[in-house]
């Protein structure tokens, strides 16, 4: 096992790390920007380095700095949380070269799955259905043309893209290039890679995504699926585990499916299978997110098991100590994220307390919301044995969670759970649709 990781990244994933590491009896090390000098990851690591100033190109995104700190610090490997360099397969290169572990799949696999075509292939020839698409387009020329091809409306994407960020929809040819333009510019800003590729527009639909967890000794296990159907302009406001949308018998059809096509590809670590469920009950593979996700905490809830320390042992080649059917996946869980609208400092916080409630978080009195940076301040998460009582425990704790001087989403988020197609079951993308 690791004696010392480094955190690539910031936030309330940087501290979800750091805390796993710490029960782990693991050392840790944060970087930070100049705009995080006093950030509660820096706070809490046992060493830390500043490595630039506060946009994210010159910190967190700069390869070089990232990999100084972790050689000076005496790091043997690197954790990349999610966004950032999460799934930079050049990073991973450089990593290895350095002499340190990468927290994630091989570069070697993060190339061949970046092939979106060549992964599309994979789960066909595994029983998935695949969204008609593109390779990485090239140029609005390219784009234009595979448009006409699988005829509109599309969805451009950018290649590295995550957080719903990179994603333009398109409606018609005069649309495309300035669409174009803005995925490929959203793209090299967000994640230094402004390549992006091509889907057919599903719709309606329901955004269905299953978590799993590989070892080197080639054991796949599925941790259930995830609805994010909550939506507004691609960005995920709410998480349920399991599906209301998905039957025992779909999930289990599904989950077979995944566990072939992930062993199949030779995957290790974990990821995250994603898929429209459309109205006839088909599921769509769109790709495949080779790192830890935002929503992660809701499937460690519903199944008990932390999906952060597997992930740190399956990188120092710890084999999985459980098989599928030692996962259960009984109950329900919910997420509701916690952005602020407006940047602030915080005068006050109070966080819901109870079984089964919790609350990941970077905040503490005083910290400032930097505009350099995502709006999530925290994830609220409970469980529940049915859905109908964790939608009760999640209005309770969604009641009592106060941040002051910051202006949040906490009122939305009430109003959101709280809605008749919400509560019943039956919502899907169009749930925000116009908002």
């Amino acid at each position: 096992m690791f004696s010392k990781i480094l955190i690539a990244n910031r936030g309330e994933i940087a501290v979800r790390i750091i805390r796993a590491c710490k029960e782990m009896g693991i050392a840790t090390v944060a970087i930070y920007s100049q705009a995080d000098k006093e950030a509660l990851h820096v706070a809490l690591a046992d060493e830390s380095y500043c490595v630039g100033g506060a946009s994210p190109a010159d910190s967190y995104l700069n390869e070089e700095r990232v990999i100084a700190a972790a050689l000076v610090s005496g790091a043997q490997a690197i954790h990349p949380g999610y966004g950032f360099l999460s799934e930079n397969a050049h990073f991973a290169s450089l990593c290895r070269r350095n002499g340190l572990v990468f927290i994630g799949p091989t570069p070697e696999s993060m190339e061949a799955l970046s092939d979106k075509a060549g992964l599309k292939d994979i789960m066909k020839t595994n029983g998935l259905e695949v969204i008609p698409g593109t390779q990485a387009l090239p140029d609005v020329t390219a784009a234009l043309n595979a448009a006409a091809q699988i005829g509109y409306p599309v969805m451009l994407k950018a290649s590295a893209g995550g957080g719903g960020r990179g994603i333009r929809l398109v409606q018609t040819p005069q649309e495309l290039p300035q669409a174009y333009a803005m995925a490929v510019a959203e793209g090299e800003a967000s994640f230094g890679d402004g390549s992006v590729y091509m889907e057919k527009f599903v719709h309606p639909a329901r955004h269905i995504e299953v978590q799993v967890l590989a070892d080197e000794a080639g054991t796949v296990v599925c941790l259930g699926e995830r609805d994010c159907s909550v939506q507004r302009r691609h960005q995920k406001l709410i998480e349920e585990s399991p599906s209301p949308a998905v039957s025992r018998s779909q999930r289990k059809k599904l989950m077979d499916q995944v566990t072939k096509a992930v062993k199949a590809i030779g995957y290790v670590g974990v990821g995250t299978l994603e898929f429209l469920l459309d109205r006839d009950g088909r599921f769509w593979f769109m790709e495949m997110n080779l790192r830890l996700q935002v929503e992660h905490g809701v499937t460690e809830m519903l199944t008990k098991i932390d999906l952060v320390k597997w992930q740190i042992r399956v990188a120092a080649g710890v084999p999985l100590n459980f098989r599928q059917q030692d996962v259960s996946l009984s109950g329900a869980c919910l997420e509701c994220r916690i952005n602020a609208t407006r940047p602030g400092t915080l005068t006050m916080l109070h966080v819901p307390g109870g079984p089964f409630v919790r609350f990941d978080t970077y905040l503490v009195a005083g910290t400032t919301v930097s505009p350099y940076y995502d709006s999530l301040l925290g994830k609220l998460i409970v469980y529940a044995g049915t859905r109908e009582e964790a939608l009760r425990k999640m209005k309770a704790a969604l009641c009592e969670l106060m941040v002051e001087g910051i202006e949040t989403n906490i009122a939305e988020q009430l109003d959101l759970v709280s809605r008749p197609d919400f509560m019943d079951g039956s919502y899907d993308l169009t749930f925000l649709e116009g908002e």
